[in-house]
């Protein structure tokens, strides 16, 4: 079932569908990752491009649940960042395509806020 998207804010950014899927660099047209759109409830993604290019991505949905803030760490699956209570895959960031970044997102299933800085 489609969700219906609240707040979509891209900063020289751009996705390969409407909340999901391939990730790009809005000028090098670099692949910069993946979001896996039926597995989060919110994300804001700040980050620096290899190629300069400061670029962010913030998207909720009107069905989003407030995330619990949570100290635990997203595990790495398959180059995957992923859930640790679920092992659900959540967004995956290509290290080599991107300098920095700051990372949070909330899982729908879990609805637990998790934050990496990179």
């Amino acid at each position: 079932m489609a969700r219906t998207v609240k707040t979509k804010e891209l900063v020289n950014t751009r996705l390969a569908t409407n909340y999901g899927g391939w990730m790009y660099c809005d000028k090098c047209n670099e692949n910069i990752g993946y979001l896996c759109y039926a597995t989060y409830d919110k994300i804001n993604l700040e980050y620096q491009c290899s190629c300069g290019s400061k670029g962010s991505a913030t998207i909720d949905f009107t069905d989003s649940e407030d995330g619990q803030e949570c100290d635990d760490e997203l595990i790495i699956i398959k180059n995957r960042l992923c859930c640790p209570a679920d092992n659900q895959p959540l967004i995956t960031i290509l290290d080599k395509k991107v300098a920095n970044h700051r990372l949070s997102i909330t899982c729908k299933a879990c609805h637990k806020t998790y934050t990496k800085v990179q």
